[in-house]
């Protein structure tokens, strides 16, 4: 048995030596909270820094803020964008973190694709529309039916279907099923076949362009605005439309939370995008 062990055994010596351990465990607590603010810190920009490399990399979400999309999207939809899907321009990346001319891995849209793209002529705005036209196509509107090549695309009616318009009035819109070549269909909805963009004159789609078109065909600035849009450079794609996660119909308040479920457009959580 060593001195100090012997000594123990007397109570002043206990005492004294009680007070040295807390001292020492007293000493030893401010490190110890130290590494856990920086093991904290640590996790927090290792999380950040995967979640803007998804973001960059793989999948970016956006929100529907308008009607142009109907009745594929609608306004208060929350959608996962693949950013690999046609390679990566400095569109890429957020906070204009590059800059630089063309896309890297570039892979070529399908006709038919609903992508995000940056505005032609004004690159700081995302829009969101489906693409019809790939480079070297003739595109023209005529009569609200669609041609390509001068051939019209096939356009079934299914029906009436009611739309609220940006002033939350609702209108009868007729219901077409659109078939592009390729065996691609989707549905789009006219108000009539009167409206200004549906009659055209014919497009042709330079190298390197797309052009693009809203389904709710008579409330969409796209590509047949050519002083608003025009034809779409392909470095301005940011990714292709994927599957919807969440949607809400924008009825409940954020600060009425028990009316959140009620608003929740659940038939449409975790739908595909065609």
């Amino acid at each position: 048995m060593s001195d100090r062990d012997e000594l123990k055994k007397y109570s002043w010596y206990s005492k004294i030596y009680k007070d040295e351990e807390d001292v020492s465990q007293n000493n030893k607590k401010p490190k110890k909270d130290e590494d856990s603010f920086w093991e904290l810190v640590k996790t927090a920009l290792i999380a950040v820094i995967l979640a803007l490399v998804i973001r960059t990399f793989a999948f970016e979400p956006f929100n529907i803020p308008s009607g142009s999309m109907v009745p594929t999207l609608l306004v208060g939809d929350y959608l996962f964008v693949s950013k690999y899907s046609y390679g990566y321009s400095q569109y890429a990346f957020p906070f204009g973190m590059a800059s630089y001319d063309g896309r890297i891995f570039a892979s070529e849209p399908e006709r038919g694709d609903v992508a995000v793209f940056r505005q032609p002529k004004q690159t700081n705005i995302d829009y969101i529309k489906r693409i019809v036209g790939l480079p070297g196509d003739r595109i023209q509107v005529k009569q609200g039916i669609l041609y390509i090549n001068k051939e019209p695309v096939i356009r079934d009616r299914v029906g009436i279907s009611q739309v609220e318009d940006v002033f939350g009035r609702l209108g009868n819109y007729t219901l077409y099923k659109e078939i592009l070549p390729g065996n691609v269909d989707h549905y789009i909805i006219e108000r009539s076949d009167e409206e200004r963009l549906d009659n055209t004159p014919v497009f042709v789609v330079p190298e390197g362009h797309v052009f693009a078109m809203g389904d709710n065909r008579d409330n969409s600035q796209d590509s047949r605005a050519m002083a608003m849009v025009g034809f779409v450079p392909m470095d301005n794609l940011i990714g292709k439309a994927q599957f919807i996660f969440f949607s809400t119909n924008g009825s409940a308040e954020i600060w009425r939370f028990w009316q959140w479920p009620s608003a929740i457009r659940w038939e449409r959580l975790f739908q595909s995008i065609d």
